[in-house]
């Protein structure tokens, strides 16, 4: 979600740039597919005026829609507002002053326009509300603001299952999101160590001010074999087959994970996937029904056995 969010930022750049600027031109500067492009500027549509008056004339946007391209950071910022303080202002050139007031009300404005990107971002998502809570507020803008800002927040953390409600201080990495609901990955000082926190169940979040480094935190890494987003300990592979009436809806299918997919014959599909949380896999897997036969490992067999024979039983 992040990513997308920052591309988004660097495609309004590109295109302020090189008005009239390609897709293809898009994707290159951005590394992604130009599908990818597409999708993006579909949902840049909905906060700006971007345009594209044909085949082969490009992106621009219309009328005086502009994102000042300062892009200070917070630390960059402090300095250069501290500069009339530490200089002498008896040897500085003519002009000083005003020149000196005109950047920093351009860094406000691109502030505030950036904020208001942000907003608008988050108002088209959609998310939704937790049954055991009447309302969920949305803290989705600060904590992207945050991500962005490289700087911890302070949460209130309610985790259901335990109905435990703890404040917590996180260095916030990642959003990621997962069957219709958001997850954040950061480093919580509570517990010291990565943690997953899923968006719903913070009541408060406060942006700390404090700045934080992720050091070399690698989120492919930190989720490889990861199905979902709850990782387990131990690495487990399957093989299933698909029927051929699913096999082309598997291979559309977004993973998060790279099977190992046959074609076979009749039209069917052997995937095979290594995973490390095998509840959240079978979940998926146990969707499609008799079009889906988990062939190894045997001991998930038996246990599916198992499990039918008792649904079986309390249907009859």
């Amino acid at each position: 979600m992040i990513d997308k969010v920052i591309r988004i930022f660097n495609i309004i750049n590109a295109i302020q740039a090189n008005p009239g600027i390609s897709a293809a031109d898009l994707a290159l500067k951005c590394e992604v597919n130009i599908r990818t492009i597409y999708r993006d500027l579909d949902i840049l549509s909905l906060i700006a005026p971007v345009t594209n008056e044909g085949r082969g004339t490009g992106y621009r946007f219309m009328g005086k829609f502009f994102l000042y391209p300062l892009n200070f950071s917070e630390q960059e910022a402090l300095v250069f507002s501290l500069l009339p303080s530490v200089l002498d202002k008896d040897k500085l050139p003519p002009g000083f002053d005003t020149a000196y007031d005109k950047v920093m009300a351009t860094h406000l404005k691109e502030k505030s326009r950036q904020n208001s990107i942000i907003e608008d971002i988050t108002d088209i998502i959609q998310m939704g509300t937790p049954a055991y809570r009447k309302e969920s507020p949305n803290f989705l803008q600060p904590i992207i603001q945050a991500i962005l800002e490289h700087k911890s927040i302070h949460t209130v953390y309610h985790t259901q299952y335990r109905n435990e409600t703890t404040e917590r201080k996180i260095d916030p990495y990642y959003l990621v999101p997962r069957d219709q609901r958001f997850y954040l990955i950061g480093y919580c000082h509570l517990k010291q160590d990565i943690r997953t926190f899923r968006i719903s169940r913070f009541q408060k979040v406060d942006n700390t001010g404090q700045l934080f480094d992720k050091g070399d935190f690698n989120i492919k890494k930190y989720l490889k074999n990861t199905w979902s987003i709850d990782r387990g300990e131990k690495n487990i592979t399957y093989k299933v087959r698909f029927n051929a009436d699913v096999a082309r809806y598997i291979k559309e299918e977004e993973l998060f994970v790279h099977p190992r997919m046959k074609d076979q014959k009749d039209g069917s599909m052997i995937f095979e996937v290594t995973v490390n949380n095998e509840k959240e896999f079978l979940k998926w897997i146990l969707q499609y029904g008799p079009s889906a036969e988990i062939l190894e490992p045997k001991s998930v067999r038996e246990s599916l056995k198992l499990q039918l024979s008792e649904w079986i039983g309390m249907y009859q």
